[in-house]
């Protein structure tokens, strides 16, 4: 039996590791990748936020366990990183935390709010007055199409528009595929926080319907900062594996910008223009049998 993990919080953690072609499990109480060839090569869980898995990963039980006990985020992603299959919580949701997102996302008058906070953190600026949510979907949506046209001309790339097929990611040009690529790490790294917040990625305010919609929201206060340059920067030089250097270079944008140091507090800035009051728990209700242990880990960690 391993020793009970005191989890680092988010944002003392390096951003994420791709992983590739190997089994990942834990030997000698150590997260280990082994190859085909039996070479192991020790991944530092715990320093972590998340972990993304591509084809021709095996993950074992241990390894899974420990994943969670660290506070790791596992991502399944396709190939080259350009599509999230599926992920497995570090933490959950707590029940106040997802009551007051909940309750924000259903009052209308609260989720407004929070919307126009989201556009203002995003812009640099207030969204014009007496929009609706829809309304100011369009205005963001028509201010991006030309935020990727500047920065296609700025860094010399040809542009025709946001592309690709998701069934066949292979088909876009060199540009939607390394926005692509990019969009991937940062959406892991956004889902990581949200989770170690506390919240539900399902209950968005923007984006609506999807299982991580609240983490597209989330990663959309950051893209045009860190990983759209990053990938218009790369499709505009030659380069043998482009969606590899995708990765690298938005993990090393994401360690200058200490992006993991501002997300949750900007998550928590966010919801508060809602002007809602976390919800108390009911005189009536009754608590857990036992008290968790305090540790180190995130608020939404599970201990």
């Amino acid at each position: 039996m391993l020793p009970r993990l005191s989890p680092l919080p988010l944002k003392e953690r390096a951003s994420m590791v791709f992983l590739e072609r190997g089994g990942l499990d834990v030997l000698d109480g150590s997260f280990v990748l082994v190859d085909a060839g039996g070479v192991r090569t020790h991944i530092p869980v715990g320093g972590l936020a998340c972990i993304m898995l591509e084809p021709g990963t095996r993950v074992s039980h241990a390894a899974v366990v420990l994943a969670a006990r660290a506070g790791t985020l596992l991502v399944w992603i396709g190939e080259a990183g350009v599509r999230l299959y599926a992920s497995g919580q570090p933490g959950g949701a707590r029940s106040d935390r997802l009551l007051y997102q909940a309750a924000l996302a259903l009052d209308e008058d609260a989720r407004l709010k929070v919307v126009r906070k989201m556009y203002a953190v995003r812009f640099g600026e207030e969204p014009p007055s007496r929009r609706g949510v829809d309304q100011l979907r369009g205005i963001e949506g028509a201010r991006v199409k030309e935020m990727y046209r500047l920065l296609a001309r700025q860094y010399r790339v040809p542009w025709s528009g946001r592309k690709y097929n998701p069934r066949d990611w292979g088909t876009g040009d060199l540009p939607n595929r390394c926005l692509s690529a990019a969009t991937a790490c940062l959406h892991g790294l956004a889902e990581a926080a949200v989770l170690a917040a506390g919240y539900a990625p399902a209950i968005g305010f923007i984006h609506t319907g999807k299982p991580r919609s609240f983490v597209y929201d989330i990663a959309d206060l950051y893209k045009f900062d860190t990983v759209v340059p990053v990938a218009f920067s790369i499709a505009a030089k030659p380069c043998a594996e482009p969606e590899r250097a995708v990765r690298l270079a938005c993990r090393d944008r994401f360690r200058e910008m200490k992006l993991l140091r501002r997300i949750i507090p900007d998550i928590e800035d966010v919801l508060a223009a809602g002007g809602l009051a976390v919800p108390q728990a009911a005189p009536e209700a009754i608590g857990p049998a036992f008290a968790d242990e305090e540790g180190l880990g995130d608020d939404g960690h599970r201990g």
